[in-house]
């Protein structure tokens, strides 16, 4: 018997099989058997180097036109299986699966997570840059770039949670302003950033105070900068987050960072700077602290205090959310009840 006559046979014979199964399982044995590495065709095509030059091409296209016929009989009869065992299962079905399907409600960010891409938003139309730091930061950049020294008693307020001497959890964003102060090439423009994350203080857990809270600190240098420049600023900010009709004002303060500095007060918006609860009847609610950069701060990152000058500010976008949406514990925001959660769905 010849090839041809062989595979003409062995064509006819699978045939019948695929024809007469009954199962996917079957039918994948028999694509093996035929058309596997192992399969009958190819140990028939074995038998080709026994055939002259002038047969081989002929036996060879023959068997590749026997090859795609069986793969498409194997096709045809796979997907009437399919169909046919759908069916079955559908018919065992006690519901309507061609009904319309359930709407999943979609998630939404965190309320602080929103307040700060709300801040980041105004920001980023102002012009600033957003650079994020490091949680775990050197004491060097913490304290000493900020012009506290190891023995300055403005550091018994914020020392608080320590890996080893010389490292601990920020207690405030501004180390990475003090790491892009000193990276900034004034030539290329001026410095304007501002630099979101969270930071870690030894405070009391309470309605108004968490030992980890959100901070956005922001920076601003270049030549000629006034407490002017960042009154304007937080105009703006203030305005855009509270109201429009908002005013705001600036009482003398001390942080040992600026100089001068300043505590920055809104008009409150539930009274209109009437006096209410909410203002503790003073008609102005303290919202973030600022100042001008302090000179020393300016040459510890390399920068010529004589030159350039600029200003800082930084607001807690936990009491921002607090004040804008009336929650008067913070602890509310990190206990991650959805019935709190889901009220603040402020992008819609």
């Amino acid at each position: 018997m010849s090839l041809k006559e062989v595979l003409e046979k062995l064509k006819h014979e699978t045939t019948e099989k695929i024809e007469t199964t009954e199962s996917l399982q079957q039918l994948n044995e028999i694509r093996v058997q035929i058309l596997g590495k192992k399969g009958s065709i190819t140990e028939v095509l074995r038998g080709m180097k026994d055939l002259t030059p002038e047969m081989r091409p002929v036996v060879g296209s023959f068997a590749n036109e026997i090859r795609d016929t069986l793969t498409e009989a194997l096709e045809e009869k796979k997907a009437e299986l399919e169909q046919l065992e759908m069916n079955a299962a559908l018919a065992k079905e006690t519901i309507d699966v061609t009904l319309p399907g359930k709407s999943m409600k979609s998630g939404q960010s965190h309320i602080l997570t929103q307040t700060m891409e709300e801040i980041e938003d105004i920001f980023l139309g102002l012009g600033y840059e957003i650079i994020e730091g490091f949680e775990v930061e050197q004491d060097e950049y913490n304290f000493e770039r900020m012009n506290l020294p190891k023995d300055h008693p403005a550091r018994d307020m914020q020392d608080s949670f320590y890996i080893s001497e010389e490292l601990l959890l920020r207690t405030h964003t501004s180390p990475i302003q003090a790491r892009t102060m000193e990276k900034h090439d004034f030539s290329k423009g001026p410095l304007r950033m501002i630099s979101p994350g969270k930071v870690f203080r030894r405070d009391n857990d309470d309605a108004t105070h968490s030992h980890q809270f959100h901070q956005i600190e922001g920076l601003v240098v270049d030549e000629n900068i006034t407490m002017g420049d960042l009154k304007g600023t937080l105009e703006v900010l203030l305005k855009k987050m509270f109201g429009e009709d908002r005013e705001i004002r600036l009482r003398p303060s001390y942080f040992p960072f600026t100089e001068p500095s300043v505590e920055v007060d809104i008009s409150c918006f539930k009274c209109g700077g009437k006096g209410c609860n909410v203002c503790k009847q003073t008609g102005w609610i303290e919202i973030l602290g600022a100042g001008v950069v302090h000179p020393r701060v300016l040459e510890m990152s390399g920068i010529d205090s004589t030159k350039y000058s600029g200003f800082a500010f930084g607001l807690g976008p936990d009491r921002v959310a607090m004040l804008r949406y009336g929650v008067n514990d913070i602890r509310y925001f990190y206990q991650n009840d959805l019935r709190f959660l889901n009220q603040f769905n402020v992008k819609g």
